[in-house]
């Protein structure tokens, strides 16, 4: 269910102006990467729709089905989890609740986008792929954000959890990727802010970044990544500024067990009072059975609620009381200084993701961004647990302001980044918050991950030029100190002498200089030793035991014997970067810089799936436009046929980004096509 996110469709309900195409220019540059200009910004929307479209309108098809509940009539088993959950959360209820909050711009924005979808798809009607998305309206389309936010902070892991009567821990031997980078003029040669924007996501598919520009007359200007179906930019650069998302740490889903009535098994005890539960019939419609499928979806004061084998729960999540998320997104891409950047974060209404912001007005900015609750103080009630759901002292209702998150602006330093780790190590140690003035209910992530630690063994402490700026974010090599929450010194203090038969894969192992590169045969052991030991002790702390480090280098040893011949193989020969028929080696590891999480394939290789994918790198001169380097994994069209369907792997390979721009005069002259979309 994780890959169902961010955005959604079809005909418009809503009476808003029709849009004219002939008002919309697409221009395709070298790499055909869409450039939409208009004049309004909802004539911006459709043109980014109809654009994205054709290069994957059966991604966006797959994502729509959701806000319609109907993505198990296409996908099947795994399309109906998906829909019940939708259900069970009441996405479209919040939407319907809040419809008079949102503002007439996003709803235009919403509309012209949908009209866009909507032509292309009456304009090729062989490849819709299921009759079921159509139609849908804007609040189809706003359910389905909420839904895709609600599963990016963890929705769908807290009801598999319930579901299997299991309940999450924290993480040990894990590899959860983004990194992001700012860096103020003082601290660098040239008097240039520069931003690095490189959140790691699945190469392909619904949450794979899709690049586009969009460029309107009211003042929309922007460039960078976007999922499929969504309407706006999710992070990049305009003419002014620009910011980064990583994925941050931190409480966002509390659990809440209920008291039952024993003698009535829809009755919960709140107070003193036994409140009946909220039920709702659900029929599901799977691909391949004849007749739908009913289950009931249970509602407390609490929010969703899940019977299980082991007790009655319910989950309350702030993802699933905002759904104004994309209205906060538009207004940070329409910000033209940091003053308007932060009044659009005041809306708090995004729930999650780390901001790392950079502009050419000599201000860089880190903030630990969510919508996050104010929680009862009192010890007996432990947040990152399971909570009593009997009583009104754990029901939060109100939430922490903009100005109570964690966050840093100019400091001293001259330097503020995030991988994911700790938003209390953002900086130089003397720069950094003290982690006693912030709320440990929060549940903000307090230590290093491999990436971070890296970061604080390279940053110079003097000035840095653009080539170490890319260095930094292109670095390939682990920390000299891991960070799992394992210990895996065993596999290093192993006596390879005692295993004779195992003395090359050891050997590799413990002269490695932990660099993520294809020639390196220490990476190719610990590329196959980590996600050997994942599923295992992704939860674990202590120390690994010494006959597990053994048992684990037999298996190194045999796999490699097993697939390749022999145990002296480097990296590159087990771990490709697949396009068409096309497989390049590839560097990296989980949680390394450049992070690359891969599959194993049936001859042995591993297949790169996921990890540093779009990457865009920019600097911010005081006078004139951003100049902007970024590359994408493979192409952007996911057409086999299509000339940009892999026209970037060997850039990406090669760690070589490509020049973009956001003047319009500039990408006119040298676009490879401009068009309008048809009527």
């Amino acid at each position: 269910m994780r890959y169902i996110i961010l955005a959604f469709l079809f005909a418009a309900s809503v009476v808003q102006a029709q849009i004219d195409p002939a008002n919309i220019t697409i221009a395709r540059d070298t790499y055909g990467v869409p450039h939409i200009f208009a004049p309004t910004d909802p004539e911006v929307a459709y043109g980014l729709a109809w654009a994205h479209a054709e290069d994957d309108f059966e991604t966006i098809q797959q994502v729509a089905l959701v806000s319609k509940g109907m993505l198990g009539s296409y996908l099947g088993k795994e399309g109906a989890k998906a829909d019940y959950a939708f259900k069970l959360l009441r996405c479209r209820q919040l939407v319907e609740d809040q419809w008079s909050t949102i503002s007439p711009e996003l709803k235009a924005l919403v509309n012209g986008y949908i009209q866009g979808l909507k032509a292309y798809a009456d304009a090729h009607p062989e490849e819709v792929l299921n009759k079921h998305v159509f139609p849908a309206d804007e609040k189809d389309y706003l359910s389905a954000v909420v839904f895709s936010v609600a599963v990016f902070s963890g929705a769908d892991r807290a009801l598999s959890n319930l579901f299997a009567g299991k309940m999450p821990t924290l993480p040990g031997l894990d590899s959860r990727g983004s990194n992001a980078f700012a860096i103020h003029s003082s601290k660098t040669t040239t008097g240039e802010a520069l931003l690095a924007i490189n959140a790691h996501q699945p190469q392909e598919g619904p949450v794979a970044f899709y690049e586009a520009h969009v460029q309107s007359e009211e003042g929309w200007n922007m460039l960078g990544g976007v999922f499929p179906g969504g309407c706006v930019i999710f992070h990049g650069t305009n003419e002014n500024l620009g910011w980064a998302h990583t994925v941050n740490m931190f409480d966002k889903v509390d659990v809440f067990q209920l008291q039952m009535n024993p003698s009535n098994s829809n009755e919960y005890r709140f107070d003193d009072q036994w409140l009946k539960l909220e039920k709702q019939k659900v029929k599901l419609k799977v691909k391949g059975i004849p007749i739908r499928i009913g289950k009931k979806a249970y509602w407390s004061v609490y929010g969703p609620t899940v019977k299980a084998d082991n007790g009655t729960f319910s989950v309350r999540m702030p993802a699933l009381m905002d759904a104004k998320a994309l209205e906060e997104w538009y207004r940070m891409n329409k910000a033209r200084n940091f003053s308007e950047f932060y009044k659009a974060l005041s809306m708090t209404s995004l729930p999650m993701f780390n901001i790392v912001y950079a502009d050419r007005y000599d201000t860089i900015f880190y903030v630990s961004n969510g919508k996050v609750p104010r929680r009862n103080s009192d010890p007996k009630y432990q947040w990152d647990k399971t909570l009593p759901g009997n009583t009104s002292a754990t029901l939060w209702t109100e939430f922490k302001s903009i100005e109570e998150l964690p966050q840093y602006v100019n400091p001293k330093a001259g330097y503020l980044f995030n991988t994911n780790h700790a938003p209390f190590l953002a900086t130089a140690p003397a720069d950094n918050l003290d982690t006693a003035n912030f709320d440990p209910n929060d549940g903000f992530f307090r230590r290093h991950n491999n990436r971070s630690k890296r970061v604080t063994e390279i940053m110079p402490f003097g000035k840095l030029d653009y080539d170490t700026f890319k260095q930094i974010k292109f670095d390939q090599q682990l920390p000299k100190e891991l960070q799992y929450e394992i210990n895996l010194d065993a596999f290093w203090t192993l006596d390879a002498r005692k295993y004779p038969d195992l003395e090359n894969v050891i050997n590799s192992l413990q002269l490695w200089d932990r660099k993520a590169t294809v020639d390196s045969r220490g990476a190719a052991v610990f590329l196959l030793m980590y996600y050997k030991l994942y599923s295992k002790y992704r939860n674990a702390t202590g120390f690994l035991p010494e006959e597990e480090a053994v048992a684990t280098y037999q298996y190194v040893h045999d796999y490699m014997m097993e697939h390749f011949g022999n145990d002296l193989v480097v990296l590159g020969d087990i771990q490709k970067l697949v396009r068409g028929g096309v497989a390049y080696p590839i560097w990296g590891l989980p949680d390394a810089l450049t992070a690359i999480h891969s599959r194993e394939q049936p001859d042995g290789t591993r297949k790169a799936v996921s990890g540093d994918a779009y990457i865009a790198l920019v600097r911010y001169p005081k006078e004139g436009l951003p100049i902007i380097e970024t590359v994408n994994t493979y192409g952007a069209s996911m057409h086999p046929d299509s000339s940009h369907f892999k026209d970037q792997l060997e850039r990406f390979q090669k760690q070589q980004p490509k020049h973009m721009t956001l003047d319009k005069e500039e990408v006119l002259r040298t676009a490879e096509r401009v068009y309008h979309p048809v009527k």
